[in-house]
């Protein structure tokens, strides 16, 4: 058993979570706390990655769960999974940035594939990443997504995403089959 999997706990999110859910996403990703691990956007991009009605749009979704991860009671982890037919969306990643690289991330991914294939049936897990984050996207390449090239734009001027420090971001979809 890999360790980083001993003692978690998965469930969904409930309305409780909200506001330590918003913490641990903004923790991986902004400001100088996120650059204790290494999934931090705060060099491209500024402001907020998310916030609490975001946070419970995705819990209240009938399609969709917020796959919340404890260890110890405390939350560590979460992401969103999105029923779309054929495929799930998988988005709204975070791992606590002092226990990145211990292999939490890797466990966290696992379950929410098998969910994805055993609850609903899903042929493929869909992801959107920022194009320029190589590092994540090697990351991702590794356990088993590829890079389609089809990319969407980002959304300059909606800061409910972030203030972007340069002009060049958009979101490349990664896939991976889960047969």
């Amino acid at each position: 058993m890999d360790t980083a999997a001993t003692g978690l706990t998965f469930r969904d999110a409930t309305d409780a979570d909200v506001d330590a859910l918003v913490a641990l996403i903004e923790s991986a990703y902004r400001g100088d706390a996120s650059r204790a691990g290494w999934t931090t956007e705060a060099d491209i991009l500024q402001g907020q990655r998310t916030d609490p009605d975001g946070v419970l749009e995705v819990i209240k979704s009938p399609d969709s769960r917020l796959l919340t991860v404890e260890r110890d009671g405390a939350i560590v982890a979460c992401c969103q999974l999105e029923h779309r037919g054929d495929h799930v969306y998988f988005g709204m990643f975070a791992v606590n940035p002092g226990l990145q690289g211990s292999g939490l991330g890797k466990a966290v991914m696992a379950e929410a594939e098998r969910h994805a294939r055993e609850a609903w049936g899903a042929a493929e897990m869909h992801m959107t990443v920022i194009s320029v984050r190589d590092d994540l996207i090697a990351w991702y390449e590794r356990r088993g997504y590829r890079r389609t090239g089809r990319m969407t734009p980002f959304p300059y001027g909606d800061e409910r995403f972030g203030i972007p420090q340069r002009p060049d971001l958009e979101f490349e979809l990664l896939v991976k089959p889960l047969a």
